[in-house]
């Protein structure tokens, strides 16, 4: 069975006085992972206070962009067009949700290596999903 990816509305996100670096990075095309000074740990989602030490002492750094598909899943009846909504662990460590795009939805697998692109929502604001990297195999 081949499910091809379709192009689908997405609602633009709200932007927060705390996570507006985020959003400006995105449409820029740079993914950003937020990290504690502190304790030098990366997290996810977003958020001025680290969850794993209580430090205000947070920054975002640029991300690579890239990881694995760690849990995903094909919505073919939810609406106008199939979608697969995933959790993708990114080589920084942290496991984030997003939409896997550009390609054949069943051709996905746990454990297949993606990146991030940026596509558009409603309002114009790019937001990270992320795509089977080039060259990789998708079966």
């Amino acid at each position: 069975m081949s499910t091809p990816y379709e192009d689908r509305k997405m609602i633009a996100p709200v932007a927060y006085p705390d996570n507006q670096p985020f959003w400006e990075a995105a449409n820029r095309g740079e993914l950003l992972v937020k990290w504690c000074r502190a304790c030098e740990t990366p997290h996810w989602y977003p958020r001025p206070v680290c969850p794993c030490c209580g430090s205000h002492a947070t920054e975002f750094r640029p991300s690579a962009g890239k990881g694995t598909i760690y849990s995903l899943s094909v919505t073919r009846k939810a609406g106008p067009v199939a979608y697969a909504m995933a959790y993708v662990t990114l080589a920084e460590g942290v496991t984030m949700m997003t939409n896997i795009v550009d390609c054949d939805l069943d051709s996905l697998r746990i454990g297949d290596r993606v990146e991030v692109i940026f596509k558009a929502t409603d309002s114009g604001q790019r937001v990270p999903t992320f795509r089977p990297m080039p060259g990789e195999d998708t079966r």
